[in-house]
């Protein structure tokens, strides 16, 4: 089900409250590579992403409560029109596939490189992000 946002100033701060919990996730995941959490890492690397791309949806006013749709969504609406690169889709979707394997797998093995892996997906789709609302939508 899609929520709906009430105003622009709303889907901004929406939009930046994200943006800064993404960041937040990613320094997370840096932290729990270096401390050998490597699960952890993963997730907050995963959630790096996904609340970036989220903070993307906000300024369109768009909102789900679905993982799947936030990621159908932002392919369709920034990936397909070419505001993003589409390779940047399949790291999107690898860094989901991880996470949830991850999370959820009780024997899933995790190795570092991997992890790396991740955490570097997350780097780029979060400068990414940012620098798109920045440059794009004004977002301070």
């Amino acid at each position: 089900m899609q929520h709906e946002l009430n105003d622009a100033g709303g889907a901004k701060e929406l939009a930046g409250y994200r943006l800064e919990a993404a960041k937040e996730d990613l320094a997370a995941a840096k932290n729990c590579l270096a401390q050998g959490f490597y699960r952890t890492a993963n997730n907050r690397a995963y959630y790096a992403i996904f609340r970036s791309i989220s903070a993307c949806l906000a300024l369109e006013f768009k909102s789900f409560k679905q993982h799947s749709q936030v990621m159908g969504a932002f392919n369709k609406d920034f990936v397909h029109t070419g505001i993003f690169p589409k390779e940047i889709s399949k790291k999107i979707n690898k860094a989901q596939e991880v996470r949830h394997a991850s999370d959820y797998d009780d024997f899933y093995i995790i190795r570092i490189e991997e992890v790396r892996e991740q955490i570097s997906a997350a780097e780029e789709v979060v400068t990414m992000v940012e620098k798109y609302l920045r440059e794009m939508r004004g977002l301070t």
